[in-house]
């Protein structure tokens, strides 16, 4: 008779090995931002359409995606349960357990930014009181497929040709695909520099949705001018 204890933790190795491939991780941190073809899944990041396709496979058959045909596409998004969960958990223990990593949150994501970051519920409370402005700084499709209630999308490339957009007397915060998500590091360093007052968002809009908070309408333009 098989051991039921022993099967479960068989179980459990298998979604562990599953997940222990580095493309894997970051196809699915591109797949919890929404809805996305498989092309699209492999250019961003970096892999032939067939490498691709094969990772998203073997993540559906584990339950980490699902996917769906729409004519000759298939699309990708995030599967049901707590997968963005059990990714937090594994980049909290990594951080505590591995000095590789240790070293490069340190040399690179410090460097660009070694403020304490705004908690979700301390955003939360900022929101409903207005003293803080939301930034999303992901291309325009990820933006598309669901945001922060009220955030201003300005892609980080073209952030140097739509800084009259931001507002000079209100504390902006910025957020993009999660908590290593190069983006916002790299928009908190450069707006910093020219004088604005910017903080991080902790983690990024997947982490935001799984938590359960409301997710809404862009904010208008007009209402970022009368502001500034």
């Amino acid at each position: 008779m098989i051991n039921p204890k022993t099967e479960i933790f068989e179980q459990f190795a298998e979604l562990a090995r599953v997940l222990g491939q580095g493309n894997r991780l970051e196809l699915l941190e591109h797949a919890a931002q929404g809805e996305r073809s498989v092309e699209r899944l492999a250019q961003l990041t970096g892999l032939s359409l067939a490498n691709a396709s094969q990772h998203l496979q073997v993540l559906r058959r584990a339950g980490f995606v699902r996917s769906r045909r729409d004519g000759k596409r298939i699309l990708y998004q995030l599967g049901d349960g707590p997968v963005i969960e059990l990714l937090g958990a594994l980049r909290r223990y990594a951080e505590h357990s591995r000095a590789e990593v240790r070293g490069i949150v340190s040399d690179y994501f410090n460097r660009l930014d070694s403020l304490e970051p705004v908690s979700r519920e301390a955003l939360v409370k900022r929101l409903d009181d207005g003293s803080a402005m939301l930034l999303d700084v992901r291309p325009e499709d990820e933006f598309a497929l669901g945001h922060l209630p009220g955030a201003l999308n300005i892609p980080f490339a073209d952030l140097e040709r739509r800084l009259a957009e931001l507002p000079t007397d209100t504390q902006i915060v910025a957020y993009c695909r999660g908590p290593y998500c190069v983006l916002s590091f790299e928009a908190v360093a450069a707006l910093r520099a020219k004088g604005y007052d910017i903080k991080r968002l902790e983690d990024g809009f997947p982490e935001w949705k799984a938590a359960g908070l409301p997710t809404g309408p862009t904010i208008e333009r007009q209402q970022l001018t009368s502001r500034r």
